[in-house]
Parts: C-alpha cells; sequence; structure tokens
C-alpha cells in the first residue's frame, strides 16, 4: 500500500510538470513578442549616388559627382551621416570642384512629434574660393507629418559658424532654421525637398540658404534613377565670385 501511494504521487507530479510545460512555453513566447514590440531593432541603410555627364565637340566639358549616405534608425534616435563631391571642367578649365560632409542625429519625444537634434556641415568649394565652411547647429523640431509615406518636418536653433573665406578668416555665431519634406509615391519612387536659412547674428548680411529638391525612381530593389537640384546661396561671396551656385545632378543610386 505504502509503495502505491508513492507511485501516485509520483504520477501526478509528473502529469503537473508535463501540464505546466506548455504553459511555460506560451509564457516565454508572450515576453520574447512582447519585448520584440516594444523594443523595435535598430535598422541600418545606405545608399551610393555616381553622375557622369560627358560632352565632346565646339565644348569639351566632363561633370562628374559623387554622393554617399548611410541612416541608422532605432526606437528614438535616428542618425544621417553623408557625403557629397562634385568635379568639372569645361574646355580645360575647371569649373566645379566642391566637397561637402554632414552628418545629424535625431531624438524623438513627446509622442515622437517633437525632436531634438545636433548636426555638423563641412564644405569645401574651389570655386567659390571657400576654403573651408564649417557649422555646428543644435535645437528642437517638429514633425508636421510622420507616417510611412510622408515626413514633414521643421528644424530651429542656434548654430556657429567657422569659414576661411578669400584668404579670411570668419566666425558667427548664428540661428538655423530649416525645413525637411519626404514623400513616398506608392512604394514605386519617392519626391523630397529641404531649405536651411542660416542669418549669423553679428552680421545678418553674410547669411546661408541652402536648399535642395529631388525625385527618386527604382529600376530594381538595389538600384535607382536619381535627379536632384542643389541650390547654394552665399549673399556675402568672396570678392569677385557670384553668390549663387546651382547643380543639376543625375545619376545612378546603388542600397546596400
Amino acid at each position: 500500500m505504502k509503495y502505491f501511494i508513492i507511485a501516485f504521487a509520483i504520477a501526478l507530479i509528473g502529469e503537473g510538470c508535463f501540464a505546466a510545460t506548455p504553459a511555460l512555453m506560451v509564457s516565454t513566447n508572450l515576453l520574447k513578442a512582447v519585448k520584440a514590440t516594444t523594443t523595435p531593432p535598430v535598422t541600418w541603410g545606405s545608399t551610393a549616388t555616381m553622375g557622369l555627364t560627358v560632352t565632346a565637340g565646339n565644348v569639351d566639358s566632363v561633370l562628374t559627382t559623387g554622393k554617399i549616405s548611410t541612416e541608422r534608425k532605432s526606437k528614438k534616435d535616428d542618425l544621417t551621416l553623408g557625403a557629397d563631391g562634385a568635379y568639372g571642367q569645361v574646355s580645360g578649365l575647371q569649373n566645379v570642384n566642391s566637397v561637402h560632409g554632414c552628418a545629424q542625429n535625431n531624438y524623438t519625444f513627446v509622442d515622437d512629434t517633437w525632436y531634438g537634434y545636433g548636426r555638423e556641415d563641412a564644405l569645401h568649394d574651389a570655386i567659390a574660393n571657400v576654403e573651408y565652411r564649417v557649422v555646428s547647429s543644435a535645437g528642437i523640431g517638429y514633425y508636421f507629418i510622420k507616417n510611412k509615406s510622408t515626413t514633414l518636418s521643421s528644424e530651429a536653433g542656434p548654430s556657429f559658424e567657422a569659414e576661411k573665406l578669400d584668404d579670411q578668416t570668419h566666425n558667427y555665431p548664428t540661428a538655423r532654421i530649416a525645413e525637411n519634406l519626404e514623400h513616398k509615391i506608392d512604394d514605386h519612387a519617392k519626391v523630397w525637398e529641404n531649405i536651411e536659412f542660416l542669418p549669423p547674428l553679428t552680421f545678418p548680411d553674410a547669411f546661408l540658404i541652402n536648399a535642395e529638391v529631388g525625385v527618386e525612381t527604382p529600376l530594381t530593389k538595389k538600384l535607382s534613377l536619381q535627379t536632384y537640384l542643389q541650390d547654394n546661396y552665399a549673399n556675402v561671396p568672396a570678392a569677385g565670385y557670384k553668390p549663387n551656385d546651382l547643380k543639376l545632378v543625375s545619376g545612378l543610386v546603388l542600397k546596400f
């Protein structure tokens, strides 16, 4: 009798253990699912753009452009790094020679509509006689629209500009006001537009305006055709130079 009771108890314990095992597995899977939904994975996306225009005949010219950008997205942070350059000649004389780099990090808060940002820009333009121009910015931004197809935001904050222009160095505390728009069309193409205004606080006449508008059309999953117009306006350029630089660029984009 004693051995029968012991065996019966062991059987009950075994059944309880086997009955609890599926519940434990379900609980573990639920915890993993909740963790996955509350902590989205960090994603990276990069693109490289190359363009080449060559003419020969009455006028010989060449224009090469390149751009590379990468973006790292997490639940709260959006880090963007980019660099672009252009070089051109007409009848053996340089007419384009510039290099530009930028970095910006956005940290969203308050229901993902407000964000704080830090930004760094650096430019060298040999044709406009800009040895260097570095702008450091920080401020607050707001998303007017933020969904899978469209983002529209505005930014404002203080900046500091350091430049060497026409062999003279200048340091300005400035303000920065910017607007950014990107819209995807049926997941087949996208258009974008951005503009920023940088007025020095101690020398308002030396303001800068940088703008870009473009369209990108996919050819394959990894390859796209991109065309964009860049306009860089310096109200006080180097002596003897024009204030406006306008570039129309077309090239192939590789996504990786």
